[in-house]
Formats: C-alpha cells, structure tokens, sequence
C-alpha cells in the first residue's frame, strides 16, 4: 500500500514539473523525500564518480535546446575573438566591458555555491579589463607611456573599490600595488636619475601614509587596515627594489636593504601592542 501511495505521489511530482507548476529545485527535493530508497540507491550505483563519467553522462542528458546555446556561445565567442580587430573602437570596448560584466556578475552568484570558482570568474573578468584595455591600445597605437599609464591606474582605482565593497581581500591587494607600480613608473619619467636619498624620499612619506591609514581604519574594517598595513610593509622596502631596477645603483644596496629591515623590525617589536590590534 505504502509503495503504491509513493508511486502515485513521484506521478504527481512529474505531472508538476512539466506542467511548470512548481520550480524544477522543488520537484527534485520533493522527489527525494518520496522516490523508492532502492530505486535511488541503483542510481547511485550506476551514476558516475569520476570526472570524465559526470561529464559524459551529462552530455547524455544535455537538452537540443542546451547544445543549441552551448554551441551558439562558442560560435560567438570565436566570431567575436576573430574579427575583434575589426570592431569599431566603440563595439570594441563595449564588447570588453560586456565580457568583464558578465564574468563578475556570474562570479558574483557562484560565490554563494563555490567560493573557489566565483573567485576564479571575477579574477578571469578583471584580468580581461586589463588586457583587453591594453589590447585596444595597442591596436589603435595609443603605445604612448601615459595611456598604459593611465589604463593601469584606472584598473588599480577599479581593483581597489571593487575588492573593498566585494570583500575581495586579494584584489583589493592587487589593486594597491599595481597603484605603487603606477607611482612608481611615473617617478622614472620625471625624476630619471635620483640620489639615493631622494628615492628614499620618494617612497617613506608613502609607507608612513599607508601605516597611518591602517590605524585610521581599522575601527571599522580590520581586513582594509591589514591589506593597507601590508602595503605600508611594501612601500617601506620597494626603495631598494626602485634603486636596483630602475636607478641600476647597486653602491651600498646591501648596507642599505639591511638597515632598512633591521629598523623595520624594531619597529614591528616596539609597536608590536598597536599594529596587532589594527589588522587581528
């Protein structure tokens, strides 16, 4: 009787599915409450655990309708990939913009199922804005230093609001030092060969800038006082690293990389009860 009963109410849940009376999530979750355990457990048999089975049964149950739009979006995205060139600047950008929308929207709600992947969609948008922007770039032979410049400054800026407001702590980092590369590609046109002192000059007030925001910040995001501390970390040494890559003055780099750790480090351990307090 019971079995009977059973079959009647599945009957019923397959009447509801198709005639869209209720939501396909519903029909499945009612069909696990009243489906037969020994039915349920043979399909757990047959059903596939590895990767490529999943994949081919789901190639097997894929719909015309499915195959029609997963084959209409390739076709798409290589038409597009072909004949970017061709665009119009205006397509061009517009179809740049569509494509990192797409992936943080997309990014955005798998994040609430699959943190890991949601963070791979927005990161594979953003790393589109800013190479699909130097791609236009390039192609309309805008190679000048201040567009570069500019595009770069303007996906840190982008990077920076969008990591805070997402909680996105790595590219809210990201955003910080493609910031720090910006600041520093422009003191290499304007001040082509400093002292060392100067470039010490350039680059402290910057550190003491980023370590004073962390204390500003941390009363209300601790996270945002933590990416700024680490970016205060950053700035304090990336003299050194200016010095060696860009002014190519290796003369007392050692004397001066070692100094600059040791009072680093000292003042980590004497302001040890602070800064544990902005970023913990």
């Amino acid at each position: 009787m019971n079995q009977e009963r059973r079959q009647t109410i599945v009957k019923e849940i397959d009447y509801w599915r198709r005639s869209k009376l209720l939501p396909d999530q519903y029909c499945d979750f009612l069909l696990n409450l009243y489906a037969d355990p020994e039915s349920q457990d043979a399909d757990r048999a047959e059903s596939p655990t590895h990767a490529v089975g999943k994949a081919i049964a789901a190639v097997q149950k894929a719909t015309g309708k499915q195959w029609l739009l997963t084959f209409g979006t390739f076709t798409l995205i290589s038409f597009v990939v072909l004949y970017f060139s061709r665009f119009h600047p205006v397509l061009q950008i517009g179809v740049v913009l569509g494509a990192v929308l797409s992936f943080m929207w997309i990014g955005h709600r798998m994040r609430h199922r699959n943190e890991s992947l949601g963070l791979s969609l927005i990161s594979m948008g953003m790393l589109i804005l800013l190479g699909g922007g130097m791609h236009i770039l390039q192609l309309h032979e805008l190679t000048d230093w201040g567009w570069k410049t500019g595009m770069l400054a303007f996906c840190a800026l982008f990077w920076i609001v969008y990591g805070i407001l997402a909680r996105i702590h790595i590219l809210h980092q990201c955003g910080w030092l493609s910031a720090l590369l910006v600041y520093g590609w422009l003191l290499s046109r304007y001040a082509p060969e400093p002292t060392w002192y100067e470039v010490q000059l350039f680059w402290l007030p910057l550190a003491i800038l980023f370590g004073w925001s962390s204390w500003f910040f941390h009363r209300w995001s601790k996270p945002t006082a933590a990416i700024l501390f680490l970016t205060c970390a950053m700035a304090w040494l990336i003299p050194e690293l200016y010095t060696l890559v860009i002014v190519k003055d290796t003369a007392w780099l050692h004397l001066q990389l070692i100094t600059k750790i040791a009072i680093g480090g000292g003042l980590l351990f004497a302001l040890r009860k602070q800064w544990m307090v902005w970023v913990a």
